[in-house]
């Protein structure tokens, strides 16, 4: 068996080794003809379907603002974590059809890992990386040490912590994991993989601990790299001292795989796929692509990303620069189908950076190495022609379609192929925001519980943001949340005004230009129901009027909280572009819910005051999950609704009685459209403002069917049965009037 492992390791070694392909024009000689004619189809099919350079480059950028968002709401919450993005969202080395996964590390910066007894730091949460009898590359345990001397802790006092069989007291993974099960649990049904303990339908979500001091095995592979084409020289340098983590899992044949935990270097290799040019980058995702179908085929799903991702490390590190361009992708994909059949052949894929790593210990067995290098074998022998079997967002018959002179308008997708990027485009905005919006109401929902004022709490986070942001590159997202935490600190003095008779009215109002970029239309929807409950009507109506020329037919509300089937689907997004594809909007075509906080209940028209005290009972209040807890005391309405319930009333304040029916007439057709139901997140609330309307005219018939109509969506924690009493209270007056 010795034998057999020192002849194994020989040939790994010869793999790293390998000399580089020859130079494109001698490798020119190898490639057949049609090759080039294909690899360029291949290259714009994969434009079309979402990995052209603005969707990679969108997918990257939306994906940083969302860890910087994440880690600023943290920052905001008392929590000392950094968030990371990893994986094919945050690379943009994905599709629509791959159906990626979101990869997220929560790093814990509160723990100090020592690598050495000089690392130790007073005061702080020490653990020592402990190697010594693990024979596993990669794999570490943690040893505990005390926080005020560089002594090993002794007893257990964590319960966290385990003692190992010498008498160390270590720091278990499977433990830490367990209290993430805890943390995670009331916010939804938990799932795990790996590392991975999360909440989330789709999402990985891994609590990692970061490792800030030099390790050994990185240094090894900067020095290995050096001197060579790839990886260029800044980045080794940026590796130096960018931080590892230490991921909760251990070794499948270690006896300490419930304490163990694993060396992770995630950034190093985020840089090195933001150094792919667009060829590298197509060539990785057509090797998922391969993965996911014709791979999958074969050996079901035992074949990972991150082993194809090791696969283009290798592959750019050992193939000449000059070959990497669009016209060779085909090629250059079967060059990476024989350093894996390579791989098959002796039953190992190494780790690109830490040596002594098999990618496949685990994941794959010998059975399936031998049919899966049976069948990477033909593929190579038949010039990949199975790619024309790949069925995902429809890349075969787009590759065949795309070989035809004359294929008359494409099947596929109803605005055509130019449009797939844009409605990815559109999607990546919408999630985005609808990520900002949870964030930002978990920061000001635990303001509102807490001792302080909420102007002096929301005072505090407006400076620790604007400190936040002299210390980070993308500044557009501390100032999104600087924006809208002023908004609703003026918003909350502006009703302490309304109920205390304060003149500083006006000067108030004149600062809400401040905060009416928010969004398209929901700030200026506050800014309108202010003035309306100040009883300016006419600087009401003004301010609706430029709603209404805002509020255009391709607005896409968004909300955060309520779940909406189909919100996510591609014809919405699809819907939201012109019909000549155009959709360059002038502003972001995506509209919040209208929120009021109790604070601000002033500035709210009195129907929403039922909606901050919507439950009757204690016990409703112990039926909401975690996401009805971060919105059911406040009213919450969407936006294009709302603007026509503001307009029914403004219109009405003004005597414009023909304008104000037909605002209610509007208001009416637009709830009861089934083809509005993908906007209307609180539907709830929307009808309340309906049936309000026809209380309003004496109509308590209509009223009674529209609030029987919100009970229908929630029986409890609903506004309303309190509009149903108030109503029935209304009719026995009047009858023991006309009595």
């Amino acid at each position: 068996m010795e034998e057999e492992r020192d002849a194994i390791d020989r040939s790994v070694n010869g793999l790293q080794d390998m000399p580089t392909l020859p130079l494109e024009t001698a490798a020119m000689n190898m490639i057949p003809e049609y090759f080039q004619a294909l690899s360029i189809r291949l290259s714009n099919v994969l434009d079309n379907i979402g990995a052209g350079t603005s969707t990679v480059m969108e997918r990257r950028e939306t994906y940083l603002q969302r860890e910087c968002m994440a880690t600023i709401t943290d920052l905001l919450k008392g929590n000392d974590l950094n968030y990371f993005h990893f994986g094919s969202q945050s690379e943009g080395t994905t599709i629509p059809g791959l159906n990626s996964d979101v990869d997220v590390l929560l790093s814990q910066n509160a723990v100090n890992i020592m690598t050495h007894w000089r690392d130790w730091e007073c005061g702080m949460n020490n653990l020592l990386m402990l190697h010594g009898d693990i024979p596993f590359p990669q794999q570490y345990l943690l040893q505990n040490i005390r926080r005020l001397s560089a002594e090993p802790v002794i007893t257990i006092i964590d319960d966290r912590a385990v003692r190992k069989d010498s008498g160390q007291i270590l720091f278990s993974s499977e433990r830490w994991k367990q209290e993430s099960e805890q943390i995670f649990s009331e916010r939804g049904e938990i799932t795990k993989n790996g590392p991975s303990v999360s909440y989330a339908p789709n999402w990985d979500m891994v609590r990692a601990l970061p490792v800030c001091k030099p390790l050994p095995e990185i240094q090894r592979w900067i020095d290995r790299c050096i001197g060579r084409h790839w990886p260029p020289a800044q980045l080794l340098e940026a590796a130096q001292v960018a931080p590892c983590f230490l991921v909760p899992s251990g070794h499948p044949d270690s006896d300490y795989k419930r304490e163990e935990w694993r060396v992770s270097p995630n950034l190093i290799e985020r840089m090195l796929m933001f150094s792919f040019n667009m060829t590298q980058i197509k060539c990785y995702i057509v090797l998922k692509l391969i993965k996911q179908t014709l791979f999958r085929k074969m050996v079901g799903d035992f074949v990972t990303s991150f082993q194809c991702k090791t696969l283009m490390f290798f592959a750019i590190e050992r193939t000449h620069p000059s070959l990497w361009k669009e016209h060779n992708l085909m090629f250059l994909l079967v060059q990476c189908l024989q350093v894996l059949r390579k791989w098959l052949q002796i039953g190992r894929i190494p780790h690109y950076i830490i040596e002594g790593v098999n990618l496949f210990d685990g994941k794959v067995s010998l059975v399936q190495q031998r049919r899966l290098l049976q069948y990477v074998d033909f593929l190579i022998k038949n010039n990949l022609q199975d790619l024309f079997y790949i069925d995902i967002d429809q890349l075969g018959n787009r590759l065949q379609a795309s070989g035809k002179r004359r294929i008359g308008r494409p099947r596929y997708g109803e605005h055509g192929p130019v449009c797939f990027p844009q409605r990815i485009s559109l999607l990546l905005k919408f999630e985005c925001l609808e990520r900002f919006i949870v964030s930002l109401k978990s920061v000001i929902n635990q303001k509102l519980s807490s001792n302080t004022t909420v102007q002096q709490g929301i005072t505090y986070k407006l400076r620790t943001v604007f400190e936040f942001s002299k210390n980070v590159k993308l500044t557009t997202v501390p100032l999104d949340f600087i924006n809208h935490l002023y908004a609703l600190h003026n918003s909350v003095q502006l009703s302490r005004c309304l109920r205390q008779g304060n003149p500083a009215f006006h000067e108030l109002i004149r600062r809400y230009k401040y905060s009416l970029s928010t969004d398209i239309a929901s700030s200026r929807l506050k800014l309108a129901s202010t003035l309306y409950c100040f009883g300016h009507l006419h600087a009401a109506m003004k301010v609706l009027e430029d709603v209404e020329k805002r509020y255009h037919s391709k607005v896409k509300a968004v909300c955060g909280y309520e779940l909406k089937t189909g919100d996510r689907d591609p014809k919405v997004f699809a819907n939201m572009i012109s019909d000549k594809g155009n959709n360059v909007f002038s502003e972001p075509p995506f509209a919040f819910c209208v929120t009021f906080v109790r604070q601000e209940a002033h500035c709210a028209p009195f129907i929403l005051w039922y909606d901050m005290h919507r439950n009757m009972t204690e016990a409703e209040v112990a039926q909401r999950n975690y996401l009805q807890k971060q919105w059911m005391d406040n009213a919450e309405v969407d936006a294009f609704p709302f603007f026509y319930y503001l307009q029914y009333l403004t219109y009405g304040g003004l005597g414009k009685r023909e304008k104000q029916l037909h605002a209610m007439r509007m208001l009416e057709s637009y709830l009861c459209d089934s083809k509005n139901q993908i906007n209307l997140y609180h539907n709830a609330t929307s009808l309340h403002l309906l049936g309000h309307c026809f209380e309003i005219e004496g109509n308590y018939r209509g009223a009674f069917y529209y609030y029987g109509e919100s009970l229908r969506y929630w029986d409890t924690n609903n506004a309303a049965n309190w509009h149903v009493q108030r109503v029935q209270r209304v009719q026995r007056v009047q009858r023991l009037i006309r009595s």
